[in-house]
C-alpha cells in the first residue's frame, strides 16, 4: 500500500511539472508578443479616428498627401495641386507632423 501512495504522489507531481512550463511559456508570449501588439493596434485605431481635413499623411504604400475629404471608411488625399486620390482609411500608415514638413 505504501508503494501505491508513493506512485500516486509522484504522478500528480509529474502533471504539475508538465503544466507549469506551459503556463510560464504562455505568460512570456503574452507579455512579449500579444500585449505589445494589442497596444500598437489600439494606438493605430486612435490615430485613424483622430484624422481630420488638412492632416498630412503617408499611406502604407509610401504615398504622401494631404487629406481633402474624409468619411468613416474613405479618405481622399491631395497629392499635388491637381491630383486627388481615394484610399480606404485603413490604408493610412501614419500622420506626419506639420512642423516636420515646414
Amino acid at each position: 500500500m505504501h508503494m501505491f501512495q508513493y506512485a500516486a504522489a509522484q504522478g500528480g507531481n509529474g502533471i504539475v511539472g508538465i503544466i507549469v512550463p506551459f503556463v510560464i511559456m504562455f505568460a512570456v508570449f503574452y507579455f512579449l508578443l500579444i500585449r505589445p501588439q494589442q497596444k500598437k493596434q489600439k494606438n493605430r485605431n486612435s490615430m485613424l479616428r483622430e484624422l481630420k481635413k488638412g492632416d498630412k499623411i503617408v499611406t502604407i504604400g509610401g504615398l504622401h498627401g494631404t487629406i481633402v475629404e474624409l468619411t468613416n471608411d474613405i479618405v481622399v488625399i491631395r497629392v499635388n495641386d491637381v491630383t486627388k486620390m481615394t484610399f480606404d482609411r485603413s490604408a493610412i500608415s501614419h500622420s506626419v507632423a506639420s512642423s516636420a514638413t515646414e
